[in-house]
């Protein structure tokens, strides 16, 4: 007679917490439901870091985030885990929120969250100011991270001259929160990173918690507010007095957007975030995305303070149909005729030496938006005409036919890190 088969409660309890880990939380709970033995389970600290570490330890260690000696230290890094996770990539600044220092903080529009071994760092990235180099700056913006006693620990660190007060270049403790998946606030305050479930309620109702009503409202508001109080007018008075003895604050609250593809696909193999060397021999980033109709559009990101400044449009295309080899002699001439920007940066990239895949014709999108330009050239839409060429190794460059050179694109990011990059010192979190 044959021995039954051994039953799921027989097999040994590290196995047990092998396959459990592969499960997300709901399916823990009910596992939990099933017998005593299971009881246990969503207060068990080793079960919710071989959780994290499945999901997560590719990226980083969760077991040196903190020390957590219970089951709800250990659930609550999981759950800021599976938050934080939506941080990787790069966000742009968008409105006038800055630091202190005003015209400093703004030159940094982008701002790249990566993974460390016990810790998130979000990096302010800028052009290396060096004429003709690729290379990237990373300084430290925000960090996240957990206390020993497991809550979640948000900080913001400052640039040099940025900061206005005698905290001088010390790190402070900011709120950190989703408006949505696509939407980051960054504030002045103490409570972390918004997980809590007020916060959550928050943004399922669409309220966003780091835009109140404007002084005007609040003020009508309060106004209202007093006539039914005790206190009426006075509390009113009171009220005012105690705003205005406030601490001036530290920065502005600062609103980010996501880039959501930042890198090439082989479908849309232009898409992504890219930098080049421009005719005056400074680094660019370009963004470069596809419509819902195969159209593609490259926008630069610029310093907010310059002209055309912020998120401008630079050339488009309604579509993607490439030219293939064999090339016509007017486009051979086209390009063998140019000099590449990049030819001249400290790091020698052999930029001619790669061969030309494909190309494709593009329009300058100012033309669309300031017609002057074109009326500039005297009313020739040839002069606003462009050329995309698509190299053998994936990369591409970029040039218009009214002038004589091509700016030739490298990637900023691959497989989550920035490339060439520079740290300032204040990079060692």
């Amino acid at each position: 007679m044959e021995s039954p088969s051994p039953s799921f409660t027989d097999l040994p309890s590290d196995i047990h917490l092998n396959i459990l880990s592969f499960l997300p939380p709901s399916s823990i709970s009910a596992v939990a439901c099933t017998s005593r033995r299971f009881s246990p389970l969503p207060t068990s600290p080793s079960l919710w870091l071989a959780m994290c570490d499945r999901r997560w330890g590719r990226f980083t260690s969760p077991g040196s985030w903190a020390a957590p000696n219970c089951g709800s230290a250990s659930r609550r890094l999981y759950n800021a885990l599976d938050k934080w996770e939506n941080l990787m990539g790069f966000w742009r600044r968008i409105g006038h929120g800055h630091g202190s220092g005003g015209a400093h903080a703004a030159r940094y529009p982008l701002v790249f969250f990566e993974w460390n071994e016990n810790s998130i760092t979000g990096f302010r990235v800028s052009p290396c100011n060096e004429p003709g180099s690729y290379d990237v700056v990373k300084s430290p913006f925000v960090s996240l991270g957990m206390s020993k006693d497991g809550e979640t620990v948000c900080y913001r660190w400052f640039e040099e001259g940025e900061s206005e007060t005698d905290l001088g270049l010390d790190p402070i403790a900011v709120n950190v929160s989703f408006v949505g998946p696509n939407h980051l606030v960054v504030e002045e305050g103490n409570r972390g990173f918004g997980s809590e479930i007020e916060e959550n309620l928050e943004v399922q109702l669409g309220i966003q918690s780091s835009s109140p009503p404007d002084q005007a409202t609040l003020e009508m508001y309060q106004y209202f507010a007093n006539l039914t109080s005790p206190s009426g007018e006075k509390g009113f008075r009171k009220q005012k007095r105690r705003e205005k003895g406030r601490r001036k604050s530290l920065f502005e609250t600062e609103h980010f957007v996501k880039i959501g593809q930042y890198c090439p696909s082989s479908f849309r193999p232009l898409q992504g975030l890219w930098k080049g060397i421009s005719e005056n021999r400074s680094l660019e980033f370009y963004l470069v995305a596809y419509d819902d109709l195969g159209g593609i559009t490259c926008r630069h990101i610029s310093n907010p303070g310059s002209q055309f400044s912020g998120y401008s449009p630079l050339f488009w295309s309604p579509n993607a149909d490439f030219l293939i080899p064999p090339f016509s002699k007017e486009e051979l001439d086209i390009y063998t005729s140019r000099v590449h920007t990049g030819d001249f940066n400290l790091n020698n990239y052999d930029f001619e030496g790669r061969l030309v895949s494909r190309i494709l014709c593009i329009n300058s999108s100012y033309n669309l938006v300031i017609p002057d330009l074109v009326e500039g050239h005297n009313g020739n839409l040839r002069d606003v005409e462009g050329r995309i060429w698509e190299y053998d190794d994936g990369s591409f460059g970029f040039g218009f036919v009214r002038d004589d050179f091509v700016i030739d694109l490298k990637r900023v990011a691959f497989e989550g890190r920035i490339l060439d990059s520079v740290q300032t010192k204040f990079a060692n979190l």
